[in-house]
């Protein structure tokens, strides 16, 4: 069914209202705010990562609370078990024939988003049951494949510090994330305002502004956005310069053990994509490229025992390799 332009612009114009929404709630995380509602808009997943006490979980909700979408929180901890997530079968009877029969009870994974809530706290067994539903939007479980909601969206938060009793996320589910979101603390403005907005007796009330409709067509027009062959052939030459094999960057041979993967460079043109979108434009220009560069790289370039001794991380790698690469000559 082919939408009108009318109806398009109408549900674009929703999305600075989204986010307004947050802030009457989260003060400050401007950036943060705006990679949530781009991994959204493109359909992936996003790990946040930060110290305790920034909101993690709170904006999570928040944001679920703004869009007319079940949500569901779950609290990874070291003893949870893929069953707790992804559901089990329970023996029930037919009190008609008496006959007994197996039934799949959904876990808490069958809703629109789901906060997966410090997930490096769970061991490798219950952190990789989320893989099926995060790449296939499906789960299987005796032999029976049950397709989640759409759209479904996986949020998950993990704390840098406080390393013992953790399970780090081994990489190929690292790759599974669309984006990788750092939080940092807030200003001295940003503190001021969350101390006085959250220590009286006011509550800031949530109006929902999105439905699965329009995050579906969101989710649908951000691939209609459009990107030049140029600037294509731009993120394939700086993904493959990633990688310590391939490139032609000093630093990278350097510094970095492992590159992206093509995973990385199709998550780039979608989030760039999407923040076209966001900033209603619908055609990417090399601003939205390396903006995005950065949460979609971070978790996708390992540096080896070199960098890590001489504090360089893949931010640092990534900030060098947009600086080495050459740009197309196209007015971006």
């Amino acid at each position: 069914m082919e939408i009108s332009e009318s109806k398009i612009k109408a549900t674009i114009a929703k999305l600075p209202h989204l986010k307004q929404e947050i802030q009457k709630v989260i003060v400050g995380q401007d950036q943060v705010l705006e990679e949530m509602i781009i991994a959204l808009m493109a359909g992936g997943h996003c790990l946040l990562e930060g110290v305790p006490g920034l909101a993690k979980t709170l904006m999570v909700k928040t944001l679920s609370q703004a869009m007319h979408l079940s949500f569901r929180r779950i609290q990874f901890t070291p003893d949870l078990m893929p069953t707790d997530i992804i559901g089990t079968e329970i023996l029930e009877e037919d009190h008609s024939s008496g006959k007994r029969f197996f039934k799949f009870n959904k876990g808490p994974i069958f809703a629109n988003i789901i906060l997966a809530d410090e997930i490096n706290r769970t061991p490798p067994k219950t952190q990789a049951a989320l893989l099926e539903a995060m790449q296939e939007f499906e789960v299987t479980y005796g032999g029976q494949t049950y397709p989640l909601d759409r759209p479904f969206f996986i949020l998950a938060t993990q704390n840098p510090i406080e390393q013992a009793g953790t399970y780090p996320l081994p990489e190929a589910q690292l790759d599974r994330f669309l984006l990788f979101v750092k939080i940092g603390y807030p200003t001295a403005q940003e503190e001021f305002g969350i101390l006085n907005s959250t220590t009286g007796s006011k509550k800031a009330e949530i109006k929902p502004v999105l439905n699965a409709e329009d995050i579906l067509q969101i989710q649908s027009l951000v691939r209609d956005v459009s990107i030049s062959e140029d600037l294509i052939e731009y993120v394939s030459n700086l993904i493959r310069a990633t990688r310590p094999d391939t490139t032609s960057v000093d630093f990278v041979k350097e510094w970095v053990r492992w590159g992206a993967g093509p995973r990385a460079g199709q998550a780039l043109i979608l989030t760039a994509k999407a923040r076209a979108l966001l900033k209603g434009r619908f055609a990417v220009i090399m601003e939205d490229l390396h903006t995005m560069a950065y949460p979609v790289l971070r978790h996708r370039i390992l540096v080896n025992f070199k960098a890590e001794a001489e504090n360089v991380n893949s931010d640092r790698v990534t900030s060098e390799l947009i600086t080495s690469i050459k740009r197309p000559a196209i007015k971006a």
